[in-house]
């Protein structure tokens, strides 16, 4: 019942905020999106839409948790504040991204290695709090063989910081059609809410639900044609609150399967540039990442963000096979 109503409470805080209050006031301010020249040249008539939207489901995860998880965390489980809290710094530093755009008119906020380096204090630092509290655990969880691999704990934070803003900047790398990440995302809310059914974590259950209310709250303004884009600042609040569930979960391997849109767009475009470096100017795909390749072959945005959203409902229903098997103490 409780991740019933975080999810109907985030939903309608989200639309309510959205529709009422932070589209008008961005639409005011001319948070208009700048296009960037390289990709499709349709994508122009998207210029000037308002970006930063992703502070509404920002917003309405906020007042969700704290008002649907207030009595557990008073009881000691705090683990949903800590993976809210750990996304919200990555959307802080989105904010700061989107920002810079937005003040400067063109699509170049802060650079490559601002980003990475604010992503990864933000990854240890929400490491270290995790292990402190007991909440992270160096075995590996394999899904499917249902057995864990001891690491040593430098290994192990190590890779989870990899995974983290691997993660991070994989779902910002989606977000580049209407809709897109905001839909295969909620999939993937949908298998951490049956995760935490399964294995009793009510309060990460609560966060998860108020991710899924969000995001169905956003996809009304964010769908074919978007009236808003949800930002770096959403972009990068979505990859911490997966990656962070992820941790909190102790199944960091999962992404493989649950974030498999993210992996594949990431790995169309690390294969596209090497193969374009290696070749002298050659292309693999007629765009990176891969969606605007299956744009560039005359797919639309509703059928392309309909059939990666299927592949990723798909796989996220095998992982819940893969981890039915865990006995969680």
């Amino acid at each position: 019942m409780e991740m019933i109503f975080a999810c109907v409470l985030s939903f309608a805080v989200t639309a309510l905020l959205g529709g009422k209050i932070l589209l008008p006031a961005l639409r005011r301010l001319k948070a208009g999106q700048e296009i960037r020249e390289v990709g499709p040249k349709w994508h122009a008539t998207k210029a000037g839409t308002p970006t930063m939207g992703g502070l509404m489901f920002i917003t309405g995860i906020a007042v969700s948790i704290l008002a649907v998880g207030w009595k557990g965390a008073l009881e000691g489980d705090r683990s949903h504040i800590y993976v809210f809290l750990f996304a919200l710094i990555f959307g802080v530093i989105g904010f700061l991204d989107d920002y810079e755009k937005v003040k400067r008119h063109q699509n170049l906020g802060l650079t490559a290695l601002q980003k990475f380096l604010l992503q990864l204090a933000a990854a240890i630092l929400f490491l270290m709090l995790m292990r402190y509290e007991g909440r992270l655990s160096p075995d590996l969880y394999i899904p499917f063989l249902n057995i864990n691999l001891r690491l040593s704990w430098p290994l192990y934070m190590a890779f989870a910081a990899f995974v983290v803003v691997g993660t991070v900047n994989a779902v910002n790398l989606t977000d580049g059609l209407d809709g897109l990440a905001t839909s295969v995302t909620i999939p993937v809310a949908l298998f951490f809410i049956c995760a935490a059914t399964f294995w009793g974590y009510t309060q990460l259950g609560v966060f998860s639900a108020a991710l899924l209310g969000g995001l169905l709250a956003f996809l009304l303004f964010n769908a074919h044609p978007a009236k808003v884009f949800m930002g770096d600042t959403g972009s990068l609040f979505l990859g911490g609150a997966v990656a962070g569930l992820a941790l909190a979960f102790n199944l960091p391997l999962i992404l493989i399967l649950v974030g498999i849109i993210y992996i594949v767009e990431t790995l169309s475009d690390i294969i596209q540039v090497t193969y374009f470096k290696l070749t002298h100017g050659k292309r693999i795909f007629k765009m990176a990442p891969i969606h605007h390749h299956f744009e560039m072959c005359g797919w639309s945005e509703v059928k392309i963000v309909t059939v990666f959203t299927a592949i990723s409902t798909l796989f996220c229903a095998l992982a819940l096979l893969g981890v039915m098997n865990r006995v969680v103490q």
